[in-house]
């Protein structure tokens, strides 16, 4: 690829090279099910509560050269069912926690969108709901991200085919809501320790 884009210019090639090390690289994490579990619409501050070995698979994560970002649908707020300010009380009280146990989230992007049971403005066909990959690109903007550097973790479909989508490499968790090992996915893995395990095995 860079060859034919420079024809052989040995100096430019050396600068693109250069340039392409020096982006930056990711582990996309879905939320519910992943981080915390999943109680159908998880919003409440009660309910929030820790995936097991969750917390001790982040900090191994954040050990790595790695940013950590959260991606999540939440269209619970399309259809009415939790405000916009209720999800963000409840962002802030888990980083809240989780800063409490040492652990960085570098940002959280969420879509609050559904193309059919969604209420009003929240109605529409977008394309940050996954598995579409709007969220994922709109990180890699962000941050300088190499999203092929990048690694997608989530309990569900949605998760791996949006992270496909941008040639991420995929970790199925087998902590939420599909119990069994989705073929699709790069790897599988039980818990966000064993995802760590994996990438820090891989991921260089």
């Amino acid at each position: 690829m860079f060859f034919l884009k420079y024809s052989f210019n040995y100096t430019n090639l050396y600068i693109l090279i250069f340039e392409v090390n020096l982006m930056n690289k990711a582990i996309f994490l879905d939320r519910d099910g992943v981080i915390v579990k999943d109680k159908n619409y998880t919003f409440k501050i009660k309910d929030l509560e820790f995936v097991q070995n969750s917390i001790k698979g982040l900090k191994k994560l954040n050990q790595e050269n790695y940013k950590l970002i959260i991606i999540t649908n939440q269209s619970g707020i399309g259809r009415g069912f939790y405000a916009e300010k209720d999800y963000f009380k409840f962002r802030f009280e888990l980083y809240k926690r989780l800063r409490n146990k040492g652990i960085t989230i570098s940002a959280e992007y969420f879509c609050p969108h559904h193309p059919e049971k969604a209420l009003r403005k929240y109605k529409r066909d977008c394309n940050c709901r996954k598995p579409k990959s709007g969220m994922l690109e709109k990180a890699a903007k962000d941050f300088n991200l190499n999203l092929e550097k990048c690694w997608f973790i989530g309990d569900r479909m949605t998760d791996i085919k949006c992270g496909k989508k941008v040639d991420c490499k995929t970790i199925h968790v087998l902590t939420g809501y599909e119990k069994k090992g989705l073929l699709e996915a790069d790897y599988v893995a039980k818990n966000l320790v064993e995802s760590a395990n994996i990438i820090i095995k891989n991921g260089k």
